[in-house]
């Protein structure tokens, strides 16, 4: 039922001529002492056990902030069961993680720190790391204002840091402030996105990351037993196959798709969503013209254009 209010929400919102899809604002407020701390811990595979592993391991900005591989491998070449989604813009997702188990960056933050086949430290331990490293039992003390160093503490830089990963000056940004027109071809795909419903999921500031749907909506997928979907947190049937939403911001570069990494390319996952989750079979015209509005979406990450 709050699919179904949700989708009316929307169309009625284009009826009136509001877009559905705001741009990406060119700056946010942080804390630029603990983003420097924190930006030197996403790099540094201090924090995981058997130091191989960093945030930007899985969150390659290459690739979007993505993972290039299905899904991430950790500590001693162990295989995960979920892609890793993008860091970039996460800030704007209304929960972290596929399943939303973290409701904010801080939260998140802890997770792949203290999961055994992520990075594998407790909180103890990545707390005594890096007490014990000068530099950064100096650079948190000038910000707490304490020689002790928590989690909590860990995760609050990151997080700041993390606040700092937005990508606003895409072309479809520019498009929606008017400095600039899509092209005949981007526009027809956009007109695509909003009349096929990829809208009803696919909005606001992030073009996603702000509702849970189900994976099959209309005609059903399999769900894989090993699946940090819904389900996993609530135990309710219906949650089964149920994710986050993900954002379509630079999705041009973060190949593979969806949770599982199932979908190698941009193309094979809009075939397969339109079929499973709108009923429809796309015609390959209607694919390319997707496409293009799609590449549309690729901003700037500090001003600079993110390429592969």
């Amino acid at each position: 039922m709050k699919f179904i209010l949700y989708f009316f929400a929307i169309v009625t919102a284009l009826t009136h001529g509001a877009e559905p899809i705001a741009p990406i604002p060119e700056s946010i407020p942080y804390d630029a002492a603990k983003a420097a701390v924190g930006e030197k811990l996403f790099f540094d595979p201090i924090l995981s056990r058997d130091y191989t592993i960093s945030c930007a391991t899985c969150h390659d900005f290459s690739k979007g902030g993505a993972d290039a591989r299905n899904v991430s491998t950790g500590i001693h070449h162990q295989k995960g069961s979920m892609n890793a989604p993008t860091v970039l813009n996460s800030i704007f997702n209304f929960t972290q993680f596929w399943n939303g188990r973290a409701k904010n960056l801080t939260e998140q933050a802890l997770g792949p720190i203290h999961n055994p086949i992520e990075m594998g430290l407790t909180p103890a331990e990545s707390t005594l790391r890096l007490k014990g490293d000068p530099a950064y039992s100096n650079a948190f003390e000038k910000i707490t204002g304490r020689r002790t160093i928590t989690a909590n503490d860990i995760a609050i830089m990151i997080a700041e840091y993390e606040k700092t990963l937005i990508t606003p000056n895409g072309r479809f940004d520019l498009y929606l402030r008017g400095e600039k027109s899509l092209s005949p071809k981007e526009m027809e795909g956009y007109q695509l996105f909003k009349t096929l419903g990829c809208i009803s999921c696919h909005n606001g500031v992030n073009v996603g990351g702000n509702s849970y749907q189900k994976m099959g909506a209309i005609l059903s997928i399999e769900r894989k037993a090993k699946t940090d979907d819904r389900y996993a947190i609530t135990h309710r049937e219906r949650d089964k196959n149920v994710f986050k939403v993900p954002t379509l911001r630079n999705i041009a570069l973060t190949a593979p798709y969806f949770h599982d990494g199932s979908a190698a390319t941009l193309r094979e996952a809009i075939n397969k969503m339109s079929y499973h989750n709108l009923g429809i079979k796309l015609s390959e015209k209607e694919i390319d013209s997707l496409l293009t509005f799609l590449n549309t979406l690729t901003g700037k990450l500090a001003g600079k254009e993110l390429r592969p």
